[in-house]
């Protein structure tokens, strides 16, 4: 697995050719400069200890001179070649990944928490971002120094090259030891942080509902327990990962001593081997062993990196809505009869929540959607919207499938206000427009006026143009509500669902809003999901839901006059 998400980054890195060639070039420029240093630190030795090399010491330090100025410049413009490199790749995968998202079923995504997919998006890609940078600074200069210095000591001395080289695997294998199982460690952690970043999220969301409920104790209790998982994991992780670089330097500090004490020999017992020569064997040893420590330090952090990979790309993998429709569906078009045809379906496999679901509701009609929680009254909608696909059976519109035509202009026909209000951090105006965001001042307004909401945003400081930097919370509940639905009457869609719409209102306001619907849903078909009878009691069908299934339809003095559920529902709110 970690391999293939390794092979997989360097891919994806390649599509920046230009950087990834100037960074290598570099890179390979650095390691030359590097080895040859202890060439000219040797010779220098030998010209002041050897008398046949008299008079070369000063053309030797001109030489290193520039050498160290070299590559000291070339050591300060590789890291901005790998920095953007690196976080221009970054900035692409979060936008893939974003992008992705929204092209997700929801069914995937209501697996997973906002916290968790927040933390894919921030702390996992950052991440990532860290741990490619080290294998730019560190793993691929090291890897390059690591083979360029074989070479130069193959060069001056082949049996002190396999001394060293004999020796070196004690290390690698130490290193491979302890990285695998910080892997497995770094699995743990970034599952344990995506968990606590979920629980965080809930609670700033929750907060007032948190204090209502006097919940803070119990709150708190699962946060110490998440904090105590993620720092127990977290400490497991580093102190493994840790691990790796004290002892490799143990064993490189031992692989040097050794080199001393047999080159000493040799030069004490007449070896043509002079001490120029160890010195520079000796500068070689170092920069050969000091990208292990490096290199080992790396894959801790690579360990990190792909671990966050693996979550990244388990977002940018999973299959995305499969687009069945290529009509273009057109407003003008549209009447708005919608069938129900023996439509099942469920949330998960075996369990359906729908079963064999007919009804067939005439264009421009007032449907109101009624029944306990639980009964598939959202449900029913969600099938309706496409945000979920049926099972079995068929859902038309106007007597085509709706599965014919494109999601994008199906669900544009739509117009929706949630329980739940949603805003962005914008102004009040940008809030409006959000479903036409090219619409002009006096039609943003118009549409404000429509759903009473103009009056309290006059009161605002810069009225319209009012910044909500909060995303709202500032405003109370109903004004939130009256924002949102004063986009649908800018918005003007053919079907209007309105899932209890006026909950967070006034009763006073309530009354405005309901005359301004009415006004709304002459010639559209409309569907309401309502737990307050009183509200529905005009409209055209009322459907009745038990258990995912329609028991009753009809109007309200249908439903009264035959006595079943609707009539018990009545009676029980009276």
């Amino acid at each position: 697995m970690r391999q293939i998400h390794l092979k997989r980054l360097m891919s994806d890195l390649t599509a920046q050719p230009f950087l990834l060639i100037l960074a290598s070039l570099g890179t390979i420029l650095q390691v030359l400069l590097t080895i040859y240093l202890p060439i000219l630190i040797g010779r220098a030795v030998d010209s002041v200890l050897l008398p046949q090399a008299e008079n070369q010491l000063l053309p030797i330090l001109w030489r290193m001179l520039f050498v160290i100025l070299m590559n000291t410049i070339i050591q300060w413009f590789n890291p901005l070649v790998y920095n953007h490199l690196v976080y221009s790749y970054c900035q692409e995968l979060r936008e893939k990944v974003m992008v992705k998202i929204h092209l997700l079923p929801l069914s995937f995504l209501d697996k997973l928490g906002n916290g968790d997919l927040v933390s894919r998006v921030t702390t996992d890609l950052e991440q990532l971002g860290n741990g490619l940078l080290m294998i730019f600074n560190q793993f691929f200069v090291g890897f390059l120094t690591i083979l360029l210095t074989i070479v130069s000591m193959a060069r001056l001395d082949w049996f002190m090259m396999f001394l060293v080289l004999l020796l070196t695997p004690l290390s690698l294998f130490v290193a491979r030891f302890i990285a695998k199982k910080s892997y497995l460690l770094f699995r743990k952690q970034t599952k344990a942080r995506g968990y606590q970043s979920q629980l965080i999220e809930e609670s700033l969301r929750q907060e007032l509902l948190i204090q209502s409920f006097n919940a803070q104790e119990q709150f708190m209790a699962d946060f110490k327990q998440s904090n105590e998982a993620y720092a127990d994991v977290s400490q497991d992780a580093i102190f493994y990962s840790s691990t790796v670089n004290p002892s490799t330097r143990f064993i490189n500090a031992l692989i040097y001593a050794l080199i001393v004490g047999v080159g000493a020999i040799r030069i004490m017992h007449g070896s043509r081997f002079t001490v120029g020569e160890l010195t520079t064997f000796l500068n070689y040893v170092n920069q050969y062993t000091k990208p292990f420590n490096d290199i080992s330090s790396v894959l801790s952090e690579l360990q990190s990196a792909l671990a966050c990979a693996e979550r990244i790309y388990s977002v940018l993998d999973q299959e995305e809505i499969a687009e069945s429709g290529h009509e273009i569906l057109r407003s003008e078009d549209v009447k708005g009869q919608i069938s129900f045809e023996h439509v099942a379906f469920g949330y998960e496999p075996g369990k359906e929540l729908i079963q064999d679901l007919n009804i067939k509701i005439p264009a421009a009609s007032k449907v109101a959607i009624v029944g306990p929680t639980g009964a598939g009254k959202s449900t029913l909608i969600n099938l309706l919207m496409r945000f979920y696909n049926v099972d079995n059976g068929l859902i038309s519109l106007d007597d085509v499938p709706i599965t014919h035509y494109t999601r994008a202009s199906y669900r544009q026909q739509f117009g929706m206000v949630l329980q739940e209000t949603w805003l962005k951090t914008a102004t009040i105006h940008d809030n409006i427009a959000f479903g036409r965001p090219d619409a002009s001042r006096e039609e943003v307004i118009a549409a404000a006026k429509a759903a009473n909401a103009h009056f309290f945003i006059q009161q605002l400081p810069q009225g319209y143009d009012t910044y909500l930097a909060d995303a709202g919370d500032s405003l109370s509940q109903g004004q939130r509500q009256l924002l949102t639905i004063a986009r649908v009457f800018l918005a003007v869609p053919k079907i209007l669902i309105l899932d209890e719409a006026t909950s967070s209102i006034d009763t006073r306001t309530e009354v405005l809003i309901q005359e301004a619907f009415s006004k709304l849903m002459v010639g559209r078909t409309s569907f309401i999901i309502a737990h307050r009878l009183s509200t529905i009691q005009n409209a055209d069908i009322i459907l009745v839901m038990v258990d995912g299934d329609i028991v009753e339809h009809g109007n309200h003095q249908e439903l009264m006059a035959a006595r079943g559920v609707y009539y018990q529902m009545q009676m029980a709110q009276e």
